[in-house]
């Protein structure tokens, strides 16, 4: 199997689709002749011509209308947000067209369409492309939210994304772009949205996390079982639909949660898990189900070690819910 970085796995998931249907077409800011400013649509343009792999105005809600257009008379656009933190001016779009679209025509309507954004921080990159809003997606009825976090996850949670017959927010964590290699299969493999991951099996705690923040979740579970603890290790992949059911049977074994995300503590994706997690597990519970998270702050410019969640900040959370 080629070992791919999670670049590599978008661009060959975007290729073997396009090839199996042509209703496919990607567009967005640079992501033509340049192959977009990470390079995920590099070659592309080359392979399948201007007519399906074309650079839009920079307007994102041009281009989320657009892609919206496009799904609603049979093609299956994937649109390209160059960063979460632009998708701001595509939001009505977004919102109020492509999650609608098929309630309120009754069905006889879908909006088959992907919209990829890089989101995350680690990259030192500022307040304007580093933040995490899946919360703001996973609020909308009508979508499906995707967070990946490894190679082999993106490629079938893509293709997957593709062929789904409503809109999907398909989020990439920057940081992982090409932070890590993976063995992905050639042939063609689907990941369904909505079902979560369990990477270790443990029994003492359940760490719950998604994106970019996997890296140290994992690496906070390696230090508590050098330590003797056992975790168990959950990546949702999808947080909207989430995975409750591997939730809580994972938490109904441990009887401890701890939450990681980088996004902003209030209202987010760790405040549903957490709450769910205490509404249906109350009294199997043995600590309060527990947080880590990004502040309630814009992203700091040049500081992203003191706002993401890191090992030590994970172990120490571990720590208060092991011994409460």
């Amino acid at each position: 199997m080629p070992t791919l970085t999670m670049i590599g796995a978008i661009n060959t998931a975007l290729s073997e689709e396009m090839h199996r249907d042509e209703r496919v077409v990607l567009f967005g800011e640079d992501v033509g002749k340049r192959g977009g400013v990470f390079l995920a649509t590099e070659g592309l343009q080359k392979t399948f011509g201007p007519d399906r792999v074309f650079d839009s105005p920079l307007s994102e809600a041009a281009i989320i209308g657009a892609a919206v257009g496009m799904a609603a008379h049979g093609l299956r656009p994937v649109a390209e947000v160059q960063f979460a933190d632009y998708v701001f001016p595509g939001i009505d779009q977004l919102f109020s067209q492509a999650a609608k679209l098929r309630y309120r025509s009754g069905g006889q309507f879908t909006a088959p369409m992907v919209v990829r954004m890089p989101t995350g921080g680690g990259v030192k990159g500022g307040h304007h492309h580093s933040q995490s809003p899946e919360a703001h997606f996973a609020h909308t009825a009508g979508l499906k939210v995707v967070v990946v976090s490894t190679p082999y996850d993106t490629k079938g949670l893509l293709k997957s994304a593709i062929r789904d017959d409503d809109p999907v927010v398909f989020m990439e964590p920057k940081r992982l772009y090409r932070a890590l290699k993976e063995e992905v299969p050639e042939e063609d493999y689907l990941i369904p949205i909505g079902k979560a991951a369990v990477r270790r099996e443990g029994s003492d705690i359940t760490l719950v996390s998604y994106g970019g923040p996997m890296l140290e979740t994992l690496k906070a579970a390696e230090e508590m079982a050098a330590a003797g603890i056992s975790p168990e290790v959950i990546d949702l992949r999808s947080v909207l639909p989430w995975d409750k059911e591997a939730v809580l049977s994972s938490v109904a074994k441990t009887g401890r949660l701890l939450m990681i995300s980088e996004a902003p503590r209030t209202a987010s994706i760790a405040s549903e898990v957490t709450a769910t997690v205490s509404e249906e597990l109350f009294d199997q519970l043995l600590a309060p189900a527990t947080r880590v998270t990004g502040f309630d702050i814009p992203y700091p410019y040049a500081q992203d070690k003191l706002y993401m969640p890191t090992v030590t900040r994970i172990l120490n959370a571990a720590k208060r819910v092991l011994d409460y």
